[in-house]
């Protein structure tokens, strides 16, 4: 599928005169790719599904964002190869050649998994990390462990590091999301990842009673 030069991951917009508010698009995205990571059933992933669901939450009427939704899954997700359809669903009411296709629905491909780590909203990360790492090549598996690992230990800074990937990717600072290569964040100047390094190489170097007033001293002000 050819991808329009102006298609773009939308999921970190804010409005620019009211600070860090997501725009409308933005939530609209993440709410759908939140949806598909939950990986509900079909006929809850399908576009009306999932419009249906979104306006639940918000109490308003379905049909008025469904238009949106279209848009959001044909115009940006799909093209992006972030999601892509999972199958159809048969219908027994409407026009013949429709009941004949009958309705797609969506799940998250390789790439929206790696999306999908960096929403906060998304509650099963440690699921999709695991199941994102089962359809990684062998250059993307030298993460695994390490970022397993640190998953359970340090899940925010884990995420963390997914979201600023994923941002720099919507920000085209990164090429494609795949393959997922993080050396690709070191042409990227990150004030907090820098902060971090730092802080775990000081710690390394200091001593065991060291350690444990460093330790006493950041857990004053986190």
């Amino acid at each position: 599928m050819k991808i329009k030069s102006n298609t773009q991951l939308s999921i970190f917009n804010t409005f620019k005169t009211k600070g860090l508010e997501l725009t409308g698009e933005a939530n609209r995205q993440r709410s759908i790719l939140t949806i598909l990571a939950n990986n509900v059933n079909p006929a809850e992933r399908t576009r009306t599904g999932i419009s249906q669901k979104i306006a639940k939450r918000q109490g308003i009427a379905w049909k008025n964002i469904y238009s949106g939704i279209f848009r959001d899954l044909d115009e940006i997700l799909i093209p992006l190869e972030i999601v892509e359809e999972d199958g159809r669903l048969p219908l027994r009411r409407g026009p013949k050649a429709l009941q004949e296709k009958g309705i797609p629905y969506y799940h998250l491909t390789k790439k929206g998994m790696l999306v999908a780590l960096c929403i906060s909203e998304v509650k099963n990360r440690d699921k999709i990390l695991r199941e994102f790492f089962l359809k990684s090549d062998s250059n993307e598996k030298k993460y695994e462990k390490i970022i397993t690992d640190l998953s359970e230990t340090s899940p925010n800074f884990i995420y963390s590091i997914f979201q600023k990937y994923v941002k720099a990717f919507c920000d085209n600072r990164i090429k494609d999301l795949v393959p997922f290569d993080l050396s690709k964040l070191k042409d990227i100047s990150d004030e907090s990842l820098i902060i971090h390094r730092e802080i775990l190489d000081a710690l390394l170097k200091l001593s065991k009673q060291d350690k444990e007033e460093a330790i006493k001293f950041l857990s004053e002000i986190t």
